[in-house]
């Protein structure tokens, strides 16, 4: 089949549990994937695998927290044992600390944003491209979700957007590096789509005038991410390593 086709391929999602990784669950099953779920909220992931299960994919949950390494190589584990090697990698756990500026957040507010989305994306791509080292395995591929608030931000986005410009660069340094070992790193970077994170803005009464911002003229929806996901997590995108894919209507070259 074409370079699209990723059937059979063992795919492995942090943060599944709700949002984009709930979403690119069902889509990755329902193409022939083995999917494996992590998240700190196991019940929700026993619900997710039930449904993709009902549908006639494969799916497994198991409980994860990326602010700890040793929470990460169990996940690792638990899903090789049950799916084989983990082909593909999608750091996509992600939290924020509501609508607040750097002068509202408090230290708290900034370690569980900055441990969750910078440094938990660090430590499961770092104890997965051991796997792929220490078996001596052909290759790998991570695929980071990232934002366009890496960016292009609003005031009361604070660490959020600091979190999400690290995962950029994280993505660029990350694939200089790992190239050697035939591991290749992507970044998705979505616009503004409801989620339980984008909810508090999207859904204010600032939402109408913020939605002129983009040139489209719409916020976007969970399948407008369907084709670029795939995209990344296939040989379809074999010659990318480095790359930032932006789908958001068009809102970074927006006028500011």
């Amino acid at each position: 089949m074409g370079s699209f086709d990723i059937t059979g391929r063992h795919i492995a999602i942090t943060g599944a549990s709700s949002g984009f990784g709930h979403h690119f669950a069902g889509v990755l099953a329902a193409r022939g994937s083995r999917v494996s779920l992590g998240a700190r909220r196991v019940d929700r992931l026993d619900a997710r695998v039930t449904e993709i299960r009902t549908a006639g994919g494969e799916a497994a949950p198991f409980a994860l927290d990326v602010r700890n390494a040793a929470s990460i190589h169990a996940f690792i584990d638990a899903s090789e044992r049950t799916f084989g090697p983990i082909d593909v990698l999608i750091n996509n756990a992600g939290v924020e600390a509501g609508a607040k500026t750097y002068n509202m957040i408090d230290e708290d507010d900034w370690d569980f944003v900055m441990d969750t989305n910078v440094k938990g994306a660090w430590l499961t791509s770092k104890a997965y491209t051991e796997r792929v080292i220490n078996h001596k395995r052909s290759g790998g591929n991570i695929v980071m979700i990232s934002s366009i608030t890496d960016t292009r931000t609003i005031k009361g986005q604070f660490p959020y957007a600091v979190s999400k410009g690290a995962v950029t660069r994280m993505t660029e340094v990350m694939a200089l590096e790992a190239a050697k070992w035939n591991i290749r790193v992507n970044a998705l970077a979505p616009g503004y789509i409801l989620t339980d994170v984008s909810r508090l803005l999207l859904e204010s009464d600032r939402a109408p005038e913020f939605m002129k911002g983009i040139p489209m003229r719409r916020y976007g929806e969970f399948d407008d991410l369907d084709g670029p996901l795939l995209l990344l997590v296939s040989d379809a995108s074999r010659y990318m390593t480095g790359s930032v894919v932006v789908v958001d209507g068009g809102h970074i070259c927006g006028s500011l």
